[in-house]
């Protein structure tokens, strides 16, 4: 987009001094949560907080507070259960069509009654307006939307979809008002407006949002129940400083992102006053490609780094415990999880790599770059990528540069094709293997790559979707994972496990961060659970 940087005014959307301040008494009572996560709009991104346009964990977890789904996913898991919706479900046998009722007297927060025609309007936007961020891809397969009276919708698909429900529980299917969000452009700035359990306020400083104040919606009609009444998020630079701000009992907990580090202090040495709990985390992290860069164009190059990375060694040097090597898109414990990568190259082998590269005729050492976001991830990840040229550069196969990023910028210049080798992070939008997949490999998939394999795209995905026994489709996984291990337009480095630290007064704490990393401010609550 060809805009100027948006830069809001120092003055605009702040909050009374009140909430200003720090801790949790200062807060009127609120809850406070602290977050690594950034939230910045720039001219590449003006609008981070459009469900059109947002698909990060760190925007989405603004979004799911404010804006309402037909279906969520139950803080334990499982299949979606109705949200808005009063009942959701297929009305045929070939999962070609999928209808919703709505509940009773569902409004806006503003009052504004809520009817099948928004949910439509909705989802048309996203399809019409079919940003760069790829964030449409999950609803591509929508045909049409039909309403029938004021609180019936029908999704009608192009190819049957087991998986939908799961992404009608996204908050790129979140509901929103026409008078609010325009049909055919992006909402610029921070500003949400939805029916969600919350609505929210947000200081910011010029392009930058600082501090979010959520509060309880009474007009908040859905299957949500709320155990508090008001929430801060609180951004941090990085992990250290929100770590501190919890010590010094200026926040109540501390969610995405706790460093390795801090993980084993607290687990090692207990500060009083706080605990920290392991929850069930399915997040991957892998390298990318830009297949029609020169560096790696030749799939022998991408194959023999595939060859020589060694996994366990990077995980122990930076990780530690908090993550294990991955041998797949899909993780260990999700359905249809293999290990291609290693049953295609085992151990790192240098003498594989260096025939790969020899009988394709590329001339060693290959110099390649390897790009990462200095503020996403966590402090690790300067160290991941370190590690990573270390080990590459030590075969003499390749020579190695590492480049870092912030992420406004990384993440624009990565969708650009900038790069020819990127390090990106994967939590999933819903538990199931075809989020694993699609993203990469489908048609307008995340990372905007130009690898297409049609065979995976064109038959492999659409039959894995036919199963509504997701075991079932295990096979096709399977087929599609050997496809990735022999081309390797991505490879899979390690899957993370999830902590939070919180103040022991706090309660709700294992409930308020699910397996997709999903923040879920309204299972927190003070004293006595």
């Amino acid at each position: 987009m060809n805009r100027k940087t948006l830069v809001l005014p120092a003055a605009a959307g702040l909050l009374v001094p009140l909430l200003a301040a720090c801790g949790g008494a200062e807060e009127d009572g609120a809850i406070v949560v602290g977050t690594t996560d950034q939230f910045i709009a720039t001219a590449d991104a003006p609008a981070p907080f459009d469900p059109a346009f947002a698909y990060d964990t760190g925007a989405w977890n603004i979004l799911r507070q404010t804006v309402q789904t037909l279906m969520h996913v139950p803080h334990g898991g499982g299949e979606p259960v109705p949200e808005a919706a009063q009942s959701c479900g297929f009305s045929d046998k070939a999962s070609e069509s999928y209808r919703c009722k709505l509940r009773s007297g569902l409004t806006f927060a503003d009052g504004t009654p809520i009817t099948a025609e928004d949910v439509k309007y909705s989802v048309d936007r996203v399809l019409k307006i079919k940003s760069d961020n790829g964030t449409a891809a999950l609803l591509s397969n929508v045909d049409t939307v039909e309403t029938k009276g004021t609180d019936e919708v029908i999704f009608h698909l192009k190819t049957p979809d087991a998986t939908f429900p799961y992404k009608l529980s996204t908050p790129v299917a979140g509901i929103l008002s026409k008078d609010k969000y325009a049909a055919d452009k992006l909402r610029d700035g921070f500003d949400v407006d939805g029916s969600g359990p919350y609505t929210m306020k947000v200081e910011r400083e010029g392009e930058k949002a600082t501090r979010f104040v959520f509060t309880k919606n009474p007009a908040y009609k859905g299957d949500i129940t709320l155990r508090n009444d008001k929430v801060v998020l609180r951004p941090y630079a990085d992990a250290s400083t929100m770590g501190q701000a919890l010590e010094s009992d200026d926040i109540d907990m501390m969610a995405r992102s706790l460093s390795q580090q801090q993980v084993r202090n607290l687990t090692e040495k207990p500060k009083e006053g706080i605990e920290m709990i392991e929850v069930p985390g399915l997040e991957i992290r892998y390298l990318g490609f830009n297949t029609k860069a020169p560096a790696v164009e030749e799939k022998a190059v991408r194959q023999a780094m595939a060859a020589v990375v060694d996994r366990g060694a990077l995980v122990n040097s930076v990780y530690g415990p908090t993550a294990e090597p991955l041998y797949s898109l899909i993780p260990s414990s999700i359905t249809g999880h293999a290990t291609p990568f290693f049953d295609e190259y085992g151990e790192p082998d240098r003498a594989r790599a260096a025939k790969l590269l020899k009988d394709a005729g590329v001339e060693t050492p290959v110099k390649v770059t390897l790009n990462y976001t200095t503020d996403h991830y966590g402090a690790e990840t300067a160290q991941e990528f370190e590690a990573l040229k270390k080990q590459l550069d030590a075969t003499e196969l390749f020579d190695t540069t590492v480049r870092g990023a912030e992420w406004s910028t990384f993440r624009t210049a990565q969708k650009r094709g900038d790069y020819a080798v990127y390090g990106l992070g994967w939590f999933p939008d819903y538990p199931d293997p075809d989020n694993y997949i699609a993203p990469f490999l489908d048609s307008d998939n995340f990372l905007n790559t130009p690898y297409v394999n049609k065979v995976v795209r064109d038959q492999l995905i659409p039959r894995s979707r036919r199963q509504a026994d997701r075991t079932a489709a295990s096979p096709v996984f399977n087929q599609i994972q050997k496809i990735v291990a022999e081309d390797v337009p991505v490879l899979p480095l390690w899957q993370g496990k999830q902590y939070v630290a919180a103040r022991t007064e706090l309660n709700g704490v294992e409930n308020a961060l699910n397996t997709s990393s999903d923040l879920l401010l309204w299972e927190l609550g003070r004293g006595t659970a």
